[in-house]
């Protein structure tokens, strides 16, 4: 019998973090040795804002270097993982049963929120990836029902993670380091643990209004959205979460790591 993986939620940090992993490097190891191996995985990425569901379906995933202005080395890196397009299918027909009408991307290729982490887990490169996408303008709840509808397929050998950030203002590049820390992050994320340990789930997606500091720590939705998203792979409202603290990275981002081992 295949044993039932977690869903996962990682910070993934800075593109950098490829090339100077610090802790989440260490803690993302660990994890992917405790771990049965997947047969495939499955990535909801920050990364990817569509207005609807889009899973990618290509067989052969190009290494998206989706930002600007960083050393020309992390510019060569790779991660060449093959794709999945019948998993894509099978997806698609689970969030088509769901009512969440999604989409096939024959093309889309890895997004740093995809293959930054994946280089520190999975570090070969041979298992395949697909990602779906997050929407933004649907909010929590929405993103919590797309990981639910696939929540059963962490029974088959297949890993569902949610890629994006604890916290996530950028507007604080240049306010704080690692000597200095944003007043908000711990407050944040304190709250966040507390409510996943107690699988407050309505809190959790009412988090904007809740939560302390949601708007210094969260600016715009999309890098809590994957979180969401890991949540509802949990498969039911226990969510049997589990923090893997991975520091805070130059002062405000916080790069936390959630397994959740409820659900079906």
């Amino acid at each position: 019998m295949t044993p039932r993986l977690p869903s996962l939620f990682i910070s993934h940090g800075s593109p950098l973090t490829a090339l100077q992993p610090g802790q989440l490097g260490v803690r993302l190891a660990a994890l992917a040795a405790a771990l049965p191996r997947p047969r495939a995985i499955v990535v909801a990425s920050a990364h990817w804002l569509q207005h609807g569901p889009m899973v990618s379906a290509t067989a052969q995933p190009e290494t998206l270097h989706d930002f600007s202005g960083f050393p020309p080395e992390l510019y060569r890196l790779q991660y060449p993982a093959p794709g999945a397009p019948q998993l894509a299918a099978d997806i698609a027909a689970r969030l088509s049963a769901a009512g969440l009408e999604p989409r096939l991307d024959p093309q889309r290729g890895l997004d740093h929120g995809a293959w930054v982490p994946l280089r520190l887990l999975y570090p070969q490169a041979d298992i395949p990836v697909l990602q779906v996408s997050v929407q933004p303008t649907l909010g929590p709840a929405h993103q919590l029902a797309l990981g639910r509808a696939l929540a059963p397929l962490r029974q088959d050998g297949v890993l569902l993670i949610g890629s994006g950030s604890i916290t996530h203002n950028l507007h604080d590049w240049r306010n704080y380091d690692e000597a200095r820390e944003a007043p908000y992050v711990r407050p944040f994320i304190g709250w966040i643990e507390q409510k996943l340990q107690a699988d407050d789930v309505p809190a959790l997606l009412d988090y904007r209004r809740q939560a302390p500091f949601a708007e210094q720590a969260h600016p715009t939705d999309e890098h809590l959205l994957p979180l969401h998203f890991a949540m509802g792979a949990a498969g039911t409202e226990r969510l049997g979460a589990q923090r893997i603290d991975a520091g805070i990275d130059m002062g405000f981002l916080a790069m936390d790591i959630y397994r959740f081992d409820g659900g079906r």
